[in-house]
């Protein structure tokens, strides 16, 4: 008996039970900094599936949506190798943000340069301008407001409070595989 409980603390540790230098949790230190991240830059924000998703939360309240579905879209479509697939996404984007009779019309310069015709030959940069122009947007304007809102607020509240859970239940699960072997 003392074997196994022997055998089974000298396992190795998962990285969720692993600890930094000052005792602190190393998964709830990365757990944390997701609002910090996202705070540091809009860059950073929109590299992370939760940010996105938190960021279009807000988007949505602000009747702004489209703008980082867009520069989704054209973060997708410069990853596309495929000729005949970019071109459906191409069509795509110019149908759904960029026509006229767009459903979801962002507001850029030059969209009037663009049409049907420039959608037969797409190549990966080709809304390189306009979605620089959505990002400035973006990062000058509603990301600034995003990081004010009770949305990130709340959510930045949340990922503190919640900094010590992870220790206490290391602990206690710790605790529970040495005296109940």
């Amino acid at each position: 008996m003392f074997n196994r409980a022997v055998s089974r603390l000298s396992r190795k540790r998962p990285p969720s039970d692993t600890h930094d230098s000052d005792g602190s949790s190393s998964s709830s230190r990365q757990s944390l900094k997701n609002t910090a991240k996202w705070a540091a830059s809009l860059e950073n924000l929109l590299e992370d599936p939760e940010g996105v998703k938190r960021f279009r939360e807000f988007l949505k309240k602000e009747f702004s949506e489209e703008n980082v579905l867009f520069w989704l879209a054209c973060e997708d479509f410069k990853k596309t190798q495929d000729k005949k697939q970019m071109q459906e996404k191409a069509r795509e984007i110019y149908t759904t943000f960029l026509s006229s009779k767009a459903s979801s019309q962002v507001n850029v310069e030059g969209q009037s340069q663009l049409n049907e015709k420039i959608l037969e030959e797409p190549h990966p940069l080709m809304f390189q301008k306009l979605q620089d122009q959505i990002f400035n947007l973006m990062k000058y304007d509603s990301y600034s407001r995003f990081l004010k809102s009770d949305l990130f607020l709340k959510h930045k509240r949340t990922e503190e409070e919640e900094e010590d859970l992870p220790d206490t239940q290391t602990a206690a699960k710790r605790a529970s595989r040495i005296y109940n072997t």
